[in-house]
Order: C-alpha cells, then structure tokens, then sequence
C-alpha cells in the first residue's frame, strides 16, 4: 500500500484556495500512483480557525467544500479535515472532523475524540468530543483514524489529561495502519519528542502509525511539518521536510520512503521565525516591513530574518540617532544594511526630542521624590519618537512595521509602550535574549560571513536614551536574567523552587516583582512568534490586576 503524505500550508478560513490546494495535492498523488492521500487536521479551513467557527456561512462552506472534493477523488481515495455541525442537540455545536473521500463519495467520517484545552489550544470553547474510533479497510489494509490529540499519550503530555485512548481502542479493532492527521505547532525540541511518542504509540499498538502535521505560519503560531511515517518496530520509514510544502509517498509494504533530516535546534528556530515571519506577512496583505535599526543585536537580528525571509528588496530599515547614539552603533548598522542589501534611511531626532525637552520642561523639572521616574519618562521620549517615525513610514508607505524587542525585555518590561514596542508583529519576542546572540551567530553561519558585523555581538547591550547607559544599570547579567525567567515564565515554578537551583533570592525575587508588573505592557503588545513551551500571548493567560505572589 502506498500513502503519500500531503504536508500542506493553509491560510486560515481561505476554503476556497485550501479546497484547491487540497485538490492539486490529490492529483499529484494520482501521480505518484498511491492508494491513499492524507491531509492534516482541519486542512479545508486552516488550523486553528479559532472565532470564524462562530459564523454559520463559515461552517457550511466547510462542509459543501468537503462535498466538492469527494467529487474529485476517482482514482484515489484522501483523507481530509474540516468542521462540521453537530448532528446531537446537546453540547457544543461543532465537530473537528476527518473524512474519508473515494470513488467520488464521502465514506468513513471520524470525529476528533481527546480536545486540548491547554497553552494555546482551547478546542473545547467550539467542539463536541466523538465517541467512537472505527477502522475502515482500503487496498485490503484495515486503517484506523485518529487527529492530533487523539495520538497523544500521559508520558508525553506530562500527565493522564483523558480517561479514554483512541489509539489502544484502534488497535484493539485491528487496525494495522493508524493515521494521525495534526496540526502541531512548532516549539524547541518538540521534533524530537514527537517522534519518540510516534514510536511509543507504535510499539504499543503493534503496527505502522502515519503522522501528517501542517506546515507554515498562521499568526502566533508556526507548523514545522515533519510529518513520518513510523513502522512497527519503531524504524522511520520516512520523513518529510521541515518548514515547507512537501508530499512523501511511502511505500507500506516495502517499508521504503524519503527521510528528511532534522536541523540542530538553533537552526531550527532559525527556520521557524523565517516561516512565521514570511508566512505573518503576506497572509496578512503585505509585502514590504520596516523596521528601526539600531546597531545592537535584537534589531540586527530581525533585520537579518526579516532580509532571509522576504528578500532585501522589501526591507527598509531606519536609524533614529539622538545626542546618545554612539559613533559605532550608527556604522554597524549602516555595514549590516550594506550587507543585506536592504535600503537604509537616516532619520535624525535630536531635533524632535529638543522640542519635546522644551514643551515638557516645567512638567518634568525634577522634584526630591520623583528625579529617577522623571529621567524615566525623558528616556522614553526618545523610544516614543522612534516608535512614532516607524509608524508614520508605515502609515506612509504600507510597509507592515516589526518590533524588535526579545522575550526577556518583554518578561521584566524593559521596554517602551508607544515606543520601541510598536509594531504589527514581534518576532523575537518569544526569543530570550542569550538565545538572540546564537540566533545571530547561526544566521551568520547559514551565511558563512560576517552579515551581522563583529561589533554588534561584543558592545554592551545599551538602548543609548542617557550617557554610558547599559541594560545591565537596571537588569541582572542576561544569562543570570534567562534562567529566572525559563523557570519563572516557561516552567510556572515559583520563587522559592528558582532559589533553590542555586540563583540569588533577592535578585529572583526582584525579577519576578518586574515580570507581574509588566503584564499590562504586554497585553498591549505585538503579537510575538511562538517558539517556547510557554509564550506570551495566548499561551500564558494572566490577569493584569491581580495579588498573588510566590
């Protein structure tokens, strides 16, 4: 039996260029001579659909698309994903569901049975769980179905979320072949905790288990793809590519397909925040970004992905030096536009921020207990003014505006609401900032040159808003700042557990004071790219007014 595993990217609620996409992927399939063509979770509408399910007219093209493909299925049978009305009058009014298509007739249907409502995943908000898991037969070969979730088990899911499993029951029914039809987000690591679950579920079942994931970017989340096919005995009898497109045909009987690496860690997070830069852009209506450069490395950075990932030509990055900017900032970030071929302006506001100076000076004449929070506010004059000229070019030109903050400014609020937090989309802002320097230097290494000048990675981290300023006058040492903040942020662990590891009280105390406070500037910000376990946004919901402390 032949199955080729049509890896494709949606654009979310776009069903009528998903349906034909869906329908050159079956007849590139038709090519290849298999016998089945799989498609991953959800593939007519685009994962995660989120508030759309709540049109009627957005449900019902679902289905009369999924009418429409079966039309098309002849010579093949394919397995499709889409969302459908409940047919019992209680619970929730949606399915997520998964149909089976061939000679022109839609056939088994299967319901997705275990519902994550965990990290950015809220699938109980709009689905009714199914009940039952069948196994159909195609090509002499009994087939069971399962989505996503349906696949996952306690040991991976870090403890028993469900008390029922869709797979042992497949197995049970005598299903040789399960298919798992995903839409699983990338984040670090997961590739590889993936495929040992594949593993595990396919020594338990006893038989082959063929896992489609989504590929691309949809908002804050990326689809690394991936998609494999495992055999009993845990052997990968094939692997498609990471971060695009690809259909693998796979050859059951012979065990025999194509087997697509899979990248260090750094290098995939390279590819991810590419993807879901690319991907942000044009499926949002633009074409061209623009950015503020400021010769450190959080800007560099993100100038360099945005210059990968949509070609230099559609990136314009602007200086914005004041009395503060160093000699050195301005020249590495001229060398780095020089070197990635995006054009670069020079937008001076000294003379902006003397205005500001003189129209505010009686307001912010420095008083005995409020001097350190009026040096304060005259800082972020400086970012305000910055924030503001990227948006009026935005606004001028059309150009979609990138913020370049990291996860770890954005964590302790180190960072200027109005300011250098403008922008339409974040992309290193679920990137801690020790993480931003190896990012740097594997952009670098794609390259084999110095893209990203020398200097850039040796300076001080500073945002140049008063004379010899530092971030590390306000923050502990970045590599002391990150591990706070994977435990505090990434793991849920309190104060007193991130003492334990051997890290200062007092500074983790601070630093976590910083973290709540700041939720407020966050709720406000761009939408990041999610590439942690747990990221700012839809991930970690926490309320802005709120006294609970640990």
């Amino acid at each position: 039996m032949k199955i080729a595993l049509a890896q494709i990217n949606p654009l979310v609620g776009d069903i009528a260029g998903n349906t034909g996409k869906i329908a050159d992927f079956i007849d590139r399939a038709v090519e290849a001579e298999a016998d089945l063509v799989v498609f991953p979770e959800l593939s007519v509408v685009g994962y995660p659909p989120r508030d759309l399910l709540r049109k009627e007219r957005f449900v019902a093209d679902s289905e009369r698309a999924v009418e429409a493909l079966a039309s098309h299925c002849k010579t093949v049978a394919a397995l499709v994903g889409f969302v459908r009305r409940a047919p019992q009058a209680t619970g929730r009014p949606l399915e997520n569901t998964a149909a089976l298509l061939a000679g022109g007739e839609i056939g088994h249907v299967h319901v997705k049975t275990l519902l994550p409502t965990y990290d950015v995943f809220d699938e109980t908000r709009y689905f009714q769980p199914g009940s039952a898991s069948g196994v159909f037969n195609l090509a002499q070969t009994p087939l069971g179905l399962s989505i996503c979730e349906d696949l996952w088990d306690a040991e991976a899911l870090g403890r028993e979320l469900y008390g029922e499993d869709p797979i042992a029951r497949l197995a049970a029914q005598g299903a040789r072949v399960i298919i798992n039809m995903a839409a699983s987000p990338f984040e670090v690591g997961k590739a590889a905790r993936r495929e040992e679950l594949f593993v595990r579920q396919a020594a338990r079942a006893a038989c082959a288990i063929v896992c489609v994931n989504q590929v691309g970017g949809n908002d804050d989340l990326i689809f690394d793809g991936g998609s494999c096919v495992i055999g009993p005995g845990g052997e990968v009898i094939g692997r498609a590519a990471s971060f695009r497109e690809d259909l693998l045909v796979v050859d059951l009987d012979a065990r025999a397909g194509r087997c697509e690496p899979i990248d260090e860690p750094i290098a995939r997070v390279s590819e991810a925040l590419k993807l879901g830069l690319r991907d942000y852009v044009a499926k949002c209506g633009f074409s061209r970004v623009v950015l503020g450069l400021s010769g450190g490395i959080d800007s560099a950075v993100v100038a360099t992905l945005a210059a990968d990932a949509l070609g230099g030509d559609n990136v314009v990055a602007l200086a914005m030096p004041s009395r503060y900017s160093s000699d050195h900032s301005l020249t590495d970030a001229q060398q780095l536009a020089e070197n990635l071929g995006i054009e670069y302006r020079v937008v001076g506001i000294e003379s902006m921020h003397a205005a500001y100076e003189s129209a505010l000076k009686d307001m912010l004449a420095s008083g005995r207990e409020e001097i350190a929070r009026k040096e304060i506010a005259a800082e972020n004059i400086q970012a305000r003014l910055r924030g503001n000229i990227v948006m009026a070019f935005s606004n001028a030109f059309g150009h979609l505006p990138l913020a370049t903050g990291n996860k770890s400014e954005l964590s302790v609020g180190y960072c200027t609401l109005y300011g250098d937090m403008s922008g339409g989309l974040a992309p290193i802002g679920d990137v801690l900032k020790t993480v931003v320097y190896d990012l740097g230097r594997q952009l670098n290494a794609e390259t084999g040159d110095e893209r990203i000048p020398r200097g850039i990675f040796t300076k001080p981290p500073s945002a140049e808003l008063k004379p010899d300023q530092t971030d590390q006058d306000k923050l502990p040492p970045y590599d002391v700042l990150d591990a706070i903040l994977r435990q505090y942020v990434e793991q849920d662990r309190t104060a007193e557990q991130i003492v334990a590891t051997g890290l200062d009280a007092e500074i983790v105390a601070r630093v976590v004071r910083m973290v709540d406070g700041a939720e407020y500037k966050r709720r406000q910000a761009a939408p990041t790219l999610k590439i942690s376990p747990r990221a700012f946004g839809t991930g970690r919901r926490m309320p802005i007014a709120q006294g609970y402390r640990c």
